[in-house]
């Protein structure tokens, strides 16, 4: 029988902390246009302004976005890096 859960779920955690070392391994100009696309994403601007081929696979490599209907969607990982 499966244990109840108590306290903080610790691979919420990891996967946070992940997301956290993910962004910082890039350079400062690289993470600030990444959080710019998310933004842009997140309001439904990518559909005037394309989001940049290497800045989406990025974001969809680091679990901060995902691809549904042929769309860009946030993830919550991306909404966890725009805080």
């Amino acid at each position: 029988m499966p244990r109840p859960f108590c306290g903080t779920d610790r691979r919420v955690i990891h996967s946070h902390t992940m997301m956290e070392r993910s962004l910082s391994n890039l350079d400062l100009d690289r993470a600030i246009a990444l959080r710019w696309s998310l933004r842009d994403i997140l309001g439904g601007r990518f559909k005037l302004l394309p989001v940049k081929d290497e800045d989406m696979h990025t974001l969809i490599e680091l679990g901060l976005v995902e691809m549904r209907d042929d769309a860009p969607v946030v993830t919550p990982a991306g909404l966890a890096a725009l805080e």
